[in-house]
């Protein structure tokens, strides 16, 4: 019965599988060179004509975009990051996160920020700002902060650009100030966008969980997230994309393990999102895969010598717990709901998903492993649960002694419904036998396990994390040196299913026989569904199968000694 109810639960979760990240910067137009003049001889003297009249050059009208200077690029090396800022906006061209392993959070021309968009006025589109660099490159050393000045200008108006780098952190701040030199009044149009294509087929991902899949908000209160996490994928965006453009706390977009988030620091900022719909040409080949991008908005009006400041944080990492609480923009990670009651919209996962990950961080501190780690939550979770499953057990036994009168039963009123119905109530009341006591105290624990699934899901840690690693063989890790990762080998699968089989084995049936010797089939079908799983999932089931098989063995341990005792005592008659 625990299989069943936790099978429900797995195929509910098996949707969080998915693995993301994002970006859509504009590329910078090559520098034009200047076409090389050949030499020529001397020609002989002549004598010099009459000058010509000089031709009327009619200026540029004012605001007209003149030529754009070569994009120069600053390198930024801190702890915890490496990172290249463009001239063009200041936007991120690449941005390499150092965390358990190298991962680039920025594919040129497909995922990442599009930099500093400023529109001078209310009927131009925002554009990047061309702007120049304070520095080369900067060296983030650990306990001081740095910066980089970028300045632009753009149709009258002084644009500067702060950029801060914090040495333990994976936020940016971003200063902006813009000073109106003209003489009138201006309604300038400030973006800072992240963008990503929606659709990435045929296109690889360099760790898993660089591809995003969902963008999630704060505003008024409430935190919501679109596409629905029961379909996480960008391409749901296409048909429900979120039209935003309001006041909020903060808008991300990302995936089960990593994001990039824009938090305004101050007021007048707006969240902020675009859909483009991937395009097809009548052949079916893709002309465009679409895009989506979020980011946040300011329209400030700035007065004659007046100017503009605002802040936003950038946060582009792994979505650890405590890092995202600390930025208030934890509610990014997505643990979905338990559709139990439906009429209340699920049961929030996060209250007991977000104490299970809390938990399993405070063992990893003092045991250095992660892998031991989701041994030690399982055997908890398997004790805190151990009476209702104590209960559950005589009670399905108590229905299984009872199996060969209920039988009877069935053949004697086998054409009168009612009247089985009615017997087989007044045989459960006579044995004071209660026939959902097998299931009730199952489905009490189905929650807590589905989340424990979750937790793990969801776990950025895991990530490069080894359980048992004895190196590598023919390019082949032996045995388990990344718990987010299936296991090569697929030993562990298979362990699973053989326990899996052990335990059904054990279980008491109750139900018709036939069912029964179909039910074996489950194991062989969850050997297969676990093969491509993470390996600290993996584990984690394997475990609670082996602590099942022990709990089994506890509990018929009184029965085989009474049997044994019995036949001594018939022997010695």
């Amino acid at each position: 019965m625990e299989k069943r109810a936790i099978l429900a639960a797995v195929l509910m979760a098996a949707v969080f599988i998915v693995y993301q990240t994002f970006f859509l910067p504009v590329e910078p137009p090559a520098p034009q060179k200047a076409p090389a003049q050949t030499a020529a001889p001397a020609p002989t003297p002549q004598p010099a004509p009459a000058p010509a009249p000089a031709p009327l050059v009619t200026p540029p009208p004012r605001g007209a975009p003149g030529p754009r200077p070569p994009q120069r690029l600053t390198t930024v090396d801190a702890p915890l990051y490496r990172a290249v800022v463009s001239s063009e906006g200041g936007k991120l061209q690449e941005l390499t996160l150092k965390y358990r392993g190298e991962k680039p959070m920025v594919i040129v021309g497909d995922l990442g920020p599009a930099g500093l968009l400023v529109a001078p006025g209310s009927s131009a589109p925002a554009a990047p700002v061309p702007m120049t660099m304070g520095a080369e490159s900067v060296s983030v050393k650990p306990g001081r902060a740095e910066s980089l000045a970028l300045a632009g200008e753009a149709d009258g108006l002084h644009i500067r650009q702060t950029l801060r780098f914090e040495p333990e952190s994976y936020v940016v701040a971003v200063g902006i100030r813009i000073e109106n030199a003209s003489a009138a009044t201006r309604k300038v149009t400030v973006e800072l966008p992240w963008a990503s294509r929606i659709s990435w087929t045929g296109v690889p991902e360099k760790f898993p969980g660089q591809h995003p899949i969902e963008v999630v908000w704060s505003a008024g209160g409430a935190v919501d997230r679109a596409p629905h996490w029961m379909n996480p994928a960008l391409e749901g965006l296409v048909e429900h994309s979120p039209k935003l453009d309001r006041e909020g706390n903060w808008i991300a977009i990302g995936g089960v393990w990593y994001l990039a988030a824009l938090i305004p620091k101050t007021a007048g900022f707006q969240l902020v999102t675009s859909v483009e719909k991937p395009e097809e040409a009548k052949d079916g080949r893709k002309v465009s895969p679409g895009r989506v991008m979020v980011g946040v908005r300011a329209t400030p009006e700035i007065a004659p010598g007046k100017a503009w400041e605002g802040e936003v944080a950038i946060f582009a990492g792994p979505k650890e717990y405590r890092l995202l609480e600390s930025l208030g923009i934890e509610e990014t990670i997505n643990f979905g709901g338990f559709p139990i009651p439906w009429y209340w919209g699920g049961l929030p996962m996060r209250w007991f998903g977000v104490p299970i990950l809390l938990l399993m961080s405070w063992t990893y501190k003092h045991v250095g492993n992660y892998g031991i780690a989701i041994i030690l939550l399982t055997v908890i979770s398997k004790i805190l649960f151990y009476p209702l499953t104590v209960k559950s057990m005589r009670s399905m036994k108590a229905m299984q002694a009872l199996q060969p009168q209920v039988n009877a039963l069935r053949s004697k009123y086998q054409k009168d419904p009612q009247a089985l119905q009615r017997e087989t109530l007044a045989l459960y009341r006579k044995h004071k036998v209660n026939p959902m006591g097998g299931c009730l105290p199952m489905v009490a624990q189905v929650p807590i396990f589905y989340a424990l699934y979750l937790a793990l899901s969801v776990s950025v840690e895991l990530q490069n994390a080894a359980f048992l690693c004895f190196g590598r063989l023919f390019g082949v890790d032996l045995w388990i040196c990344d718990l987010a990762a299936h296991d090569p080998t697929y030993v562990l699968p298979v362990l699973m299913g053989i326990t899996m089989f052990i335990q059904q084995k054990l279980t008491p049936t109750t139900g018709d026989p036939r069912q029964a010797k179909m039910m074996l089939f489950m194991p062989v079908i969850f050997t297969f569904m676990f093969l491509n799983l993470p390996s600290g999932l993996v584990l984690y089931w394997t475990v609670s199968n082996v602590l099942q098989i022990l709990q089994q063995k506890l509990m018929n341990r009184p029965e085989r000694t009474r049997a044994t005792r019995e036949a001594k005592d018939a022997s010695r008659a």
